[in-house]
């Protein structure tokens, strides 16, 4: 599986179903792949980019520490998989001399990698099946109507009015 570095590019909301939306953007490509997520992931992802903390650990945060306390070191997260309109992920920790991937949420997955600072992978088939392509790349016949809509809302997005960015 070929692996695609993103990073966070910024979190927004839909206007129309009002969700926060995760955008994950290509490091050496123009590609951006949007996911969908909770308010509470959002908070947790938006938080940290913000290096906001609490007096008392966070889920997230309380993870992490967990990880420390037993020795595990996060290398990397990566979104591996769109399954009827779910994505999935997985966070690879070493421990030890070996490497361990645990099932996650792509949110959880970003939200502990930015508390680690690893790094953020998505798989070529992931990006290219929901990622919105470059506009000269679209053509009307061939592309669903959602993946249009969402290309149109990206066009017309003024990057002033994302709430958060890195």
């Amino acid at each position: 599986m070929e692996l695609l570095p993103v990073k966070v590019h910024a979190i927004t909301m839909d206007p129309d179903s009002n969700s926060p939306v995760l955008i994950l953007k290509e490091v050496q490509g123009d590609r951006s792949l949007p996911i969908w997520i909770g308010l509470l992931e959002a908070t947790a992802i938006a938080t940290e980019m913000e290096k906001i903390s609490f007096v008392r650990p966070m889920t997230h945060d309380l993870t992490v520490n967990l990880l420390k306390a037993v020795g595990a070191k996060v290398t990397k997260v990566a979104v591996t998989e769109l399954k009827d309109n779910t994505f999935y992920a997985v966070i690879t920790l070493r421990v030890g001399d070996r490497e361990v991937e645990v099932d996650s949420r792509p949110s959880d997955a970003i939200a502990i990698a930015l508390r680690t600072d690893a790094e953020i992978f998505v798989s070529e088939e992931v990006m290219s099946s929901a990622g919105p392509q470059e506009p000269t790349t679209i053509y009307e016949e061939d592309v669903p109507k959602e993946k249009k809509k969402w290309a149109e809302l990206l066009e017309e997005l003024d990057p002033q009015s994302l709430k958060y960015k890195m």
